[in-house]
């Protein structure tokens, strides 16, 4: 009897969730074709004029994992890049969001400063590493610093576009209604911007990874970036590889952390 009352719940469960489960079964397929379409072209070696000829394959990269898995120094590589996205992006964030609402809702502030950011903003991170350690006495802080601009104009921008998007009407009414100017950022800007901030943090967290790791090869000692290129320099293909990999993994956890944030913090916007 008990087994019995079981399959209804679970029905509703699988009712409930099967778009997920959907998901995350066609996400399984895929990895498996591309680790085989991975696999296959380390054997034919050259494909439509690509060479694969020190393309490790996928069974030398596992055993360079498991080498990693046993090696302290890897931990720490991994460990520091963390550390330098952790700093680098909260720093962006802190300041890129609050800057993006101000500018959106005053227009003399906006005129001030965007000319500013527009100039600022096409520069690669990479370019300015040598700035960087100029500009600040350790490579540690030249690191940060690189990831803060990777991942401020991404979060400015989109901060902007939000306010841009807000609709004036709900502004008229808040102030008809009595509400300062606090009120009216917490109540109606800040909500109604709240989806392309999260898009900004998003596509900000993206490029924090590609400015870290670029600037990790330039001129770090330590993190996934040197790691990687490390190993392109002592030739060993399978840790270049285990270094992309890694970087792919930690880059999408910390995205998917974002997206669940987001989550939490608009449940109105839950699809």
């Amino acid at each position: 009897m008990a087994q019995v009352g079981v399959w209804p719940y679970l029905t509703r469960w699988y009712l409930v969730n099967r778009g997920g489960l959907r998901a995350v079964l066609i996400g399984a397929i895929s990895l498996v074709l591309f680790l085989l379409a991975w696999h296959l072209l380390t054997i034919y070696r050259v494909v439509f004029f690509v060479r694969f000829t020190n393309v490790p394959s996928p069974a030398a990269v596992y055993e360079s994992l498991t080498r990693a898995m046993h090696d302290t120094k890897f931990f720490m590589h991994v460990m520091l890049s963390c550390r330098r996205i952790l700093f680098g992006f909260a720093l962006a964030a802190i300041i890129a969001v609050p800057l993006g609402l101000v500018m959106g809702r005053f227009k003399l502030v906006h005129e001030i400063l965007f000319p500013v950011t527009e100039i600022l903003r096409p520069i690669p991170a990479i370019a300015w590493v040598p700035i960087a350690i100029m500009l600040w006495p350790t490579n540690e802080q030249s690191i940060v610093f690189i990831t803060f601009l990777g991942a401020f104009f991404p979060v400015l921008v989109n901060t902007l576009h939000g306010m841009s998007l807000v609709d004036p009407v709900l502004v008229r009414a808040s102030q008809c209604l009595g509400a300062r100017e606090v009120s009216i950022f917490r109540e109606v800007y800040f909500p109604a911007s709240l989806p392309h901030i999260f898009t900004g943090l998003t596509v900000g967290m993206g490029v924090a990874w590609v400015s870290l790791i670029a600037a990790e090869m330039i001129s770090g000692q330590f993190g996934i970036g040197y790691f990687t290129w490390e190993a392109y320099s002592l030739v060993q293909y399978a840790d270049i590889a285990l270094g992309m990999i890694c970087i792919g993994i930690l880059g999408l956890g910390s995205s998917a952390l974002i997206r669940g944030l987001g989550r939490l913090v608009m449940p109105w916007n839950r699809t």
